[in-house]
């Protein structure tokens, strides 16, 4: 019966955080940096305080969407419900299915249904980005790293699975940030 709330956990990662948080200073986030609408852009364009507070939004899509599942449907429903609220803000049927790239969503799914893993991204992901300045480098360093940790910590294959699935989805959002990492174009956040 908890397959019944696939669309409204979809609907739920479609809520704009980085756009309103954007318009409430004016700005169409679409249309400035990098165009996405999600933490780092928001950041880059309106200082870390704002950005912060897009992370904290889009993460809750993603926290509220697995604990829901998680109670609903035990761990399979959490994986359900995050996947279709990170599908919801990566692809919003309210903005022709361009959405931001889905990993602040995907962290809070994640520290829901694997906090140890969560907490231990946490912190790879702040020293990679100290040390290169570059979000989209920490961002696809957790991603890469997301299987291994559900793997070492979880020790369930089809968990290892849905998380390599998931993590494939947030990278084919990066393509372009890889392109720029290689050729040494990528912005940086001071």
């Amino acid at each position: 019966m908890w397959w019944l709330l696939v669309p409204v956990a979809y609907l739920l990662g479609t809520f704009p955080s980085a756009r309103l948080v954007a318009g409430a200073s004016g700005i169409n986030i679409r249309e400035v940096g990098s165009g996405n609408p999600g933490a780092s852009n928001v950041a880059r364009v309106l200082g870390w305080r704002r950005g912060i507070w897009v992370f904290v939004f889009d993460a809750a899509k993603g926290a509220v969407a697995a604990g829901v599942g998680l109670m609903a449907g035990g761990r399979p429903g959490g994986y359900v419900l995050g996947a279709a609220a990170i599908i919801g803000h990566v692809f919003p049927i309210w903005n022709r299915l361009r959405g931001g790239k889905g990993v602040a969503t995907g962290a809070g799914v994640f520290a829901v249904l694997s906090p140890i893993v969560f907490s231990v991204l946490g912190v790879v992901w702040y020293v990679v980005y100290r040390l290169s300045r570059k979000a989209s480098l920490a961002s696809i360093t957790i991603v890469v790293l997301a299987p291994v940790g559900v793997g070492i910590v979880r020790q369930e294959l089809w968990e290892v699975a849905a998380t390599i699935a998931l993590s494939a989805l947030v990278m084919a959002r990066h393509l372009g940030n890889i392109k720029r990492l290689v050729t040494r174009r990528e912005h940086a956040i001071t």
